[in-house]
């Protein structure tokens, strides 16, 4: 997760009732969709929610997104299933829109259409040597050990050192996960196969690098103070890079987070040599961007550019490279957004351009019926927490639009018929939870609270199982 200011909280507003009610459909099970669904249903109750889901179960980054064992992580999977609970809405998971369905036939069909389909893409890296095999996307290992149904069923962990790209959180959960120990899986819902993977890590040493000073990344407190909990791992810091000026002691006198984190920093840094006796290590880089990865055929160097602060939270090339010698290189500098047919997209930023998350066209003019939230919508920033004042915001300019003068469609009812005709059986919110509790008793079975069931067709399988049967 990466830490950002959210949207501004909007002043409680008043129900609106619409007669006939609205009929909306929401593209995204994450938690910008399904917080969606919850401001319709407290703004404009008795709306017809419909969402959908291309992958066969909800919950999106919460699900797939978070390292497991992550303190919150059934916290966040309780607040989204309640919100879905206390709306009115129709679930279909396994649906893609853009394959099963167009954009055009939810516009035709609906009063509005809400796109929140997050931000899955790695953001590119513009540097030499990129495309070598050991060049990783941080999202697809983030898939990969959160058993994502479209991830690789193994993943490579020969690498003893390793490089890791970034100044965020997700930087921090690739470089546990590097460095997890297979045991310290066991109460989690990964699946044997993920832990018997991690058991079989060759990795031994990480480096960090991160392109400016401690006081702008986006390191939470709590991940790096669970990064120097590790077992059998020591965090290495170089005091010089921790060194105050005058951007960091502004910065950590305006932001409490920001100087929490910058003294767990500054604890790495003042740990004596004599004290590191593990023999698995971390090291942070501050002041470093990467110019090339280097090697023949596969990487075997990251070669890195000391940069230099100006006092003002800016930094600029120094000229002076390093070349690490690593057999891997992980790639955690953000995420984008992927371009959907039918939605106007903003190839640059990654997301979809809006006015208070009103899609709007190369014009700036709102388009009638099209919204946007979530990281579609702001770009990938934010903690999840940030995904309820962001919905609520786009609700609102959706129920202002729909107030005024705007052609109702009557076509809501008529989605089901499409997707049988075209053969898609999707998975409901019944068909969830046989999921949920398929998975839960393969936990117990294995003295877990859960195992994730990670194969595309077993879930699909388990979730349509009474709908195949009906028909």
């Amino acid at each position: 997760m990466i830490n950002a200011r959210g949207p501004a909280v909007s002043p409680p507003a008043a129900p609106r009732f619409f007669s006939p009610p609205l009929s909306v459909a929401i593209v995204g099970a994450g938690p910008a969709g399904i917080h969606a669904a919850g401001a319709l249903a407290e703004l404009a109750p008795g709306t017809k929610t419909d969402v959908f889901e291309r992958l066969p179960t909800p919950y999106g980054l919460v699900r797939y997104g978070l390292a497991p064992g992550h303190p919150e992580s059934e916290k966040f999977a309780h607040s989204l299933h309640t919100t879905l609970v206390a709306s009115e809405f129709r679930l279909f998971c396994n649906v893609e829109i853009g394959k099963d369905l167009s954009v055009d036939d939810l516009r035709s069909s609906y009063d509005a259409v809400i796109i929140a389909t997050g931000a899955p893409r790695d953001a590119p890296l513009d540097i030499l040597g990129v495309e070598l095999p050991g060049s990783f996307g941080g999202a697809e290992f983030v898939g990969w050990y959160n058993d994502h149904p479209d991830s690789s069923p193994q993943w490579p962990l020969n690498a003893e050192s390793v490089a890791v790209i970034g100044g965020g959180n997700v930087a921090l959960d690739v470089t546990r996960m590097l460095l997890a120990e297979a045991q310290s899986l066991q109460a989690t819902d990964v699946s044997d196969q993920v832990r018997e993977g991690i058991a079989g890590s060759r990795v031994r040493e990480v480096h960090i690098f991160v392109r400016r000073g401690p006081a702008d990344a986006r390191f939470s407190p709590n991940e790096l103070r669970a990064l120097g909990e590790l077992p059998g791992v020591d965090v290495v810091v170089d005091s010089v890079d921790v060194v105050p000026d005058r951007h960091v002691e502004r910065m950590t006198k305006q932001l409490v987070h920001t100087r929490l984190a910058v003294e767990t920093l500054r604890g790495f840094a003042d740990t004596a040599p004599a004290d590191r006796t593990a023999q698995r290590r971390v090291h942070l880089h501050f002041y470093r961007q990467p110019v090339e990865i280097l090697g023949n055929g596969k990487v075997e160097a990251l070669r890195v550019e000391r940069t230099v602060p100006d006092g003002y939270g800016h930094v600029t090339a120094s000229g002076i490279c390093t070349d690490y010698p690593v057999q891997a290189v992980y790639r955690a500098i953000g995420f984008l957004g992927t371009p959907l047919a039918g939605v106007p997209f903003d190839h640059g930023r990654g997301n979809v351009a809006h006015q208070g998350g009103a899609a709007v066209d190369e014009s700036g003019s709102p388009i009638a019926g099209l919204f946007v939230t979530g990281w579609m919508k702001r770009g990938a920033a934010g903690l999840i927490g940030a995904a309820r004042p962001d919905a609520r915001q786009t609700v609102e300019t959706l129920l202002r639009q729909l107030d005024s003068a705007y052609e109702r469609r009557a076509g809501h009812g008529r989605i089901a018929e499409v997707l049988r005709a075209g053969r898609v059986v999707p998975v409901d919110w019944d068909g969830w939870l046989r999921i949920d509790a398929a998975e839960r008793a393969l936990g117990v079975k294995h003295g877990r609270d859960r195992i994730k069931i990670k194969e595309r067709d077993e879930l699909v399988r388990i979730g349509t199982e009474s709908a195949v049967h009906a028909e």
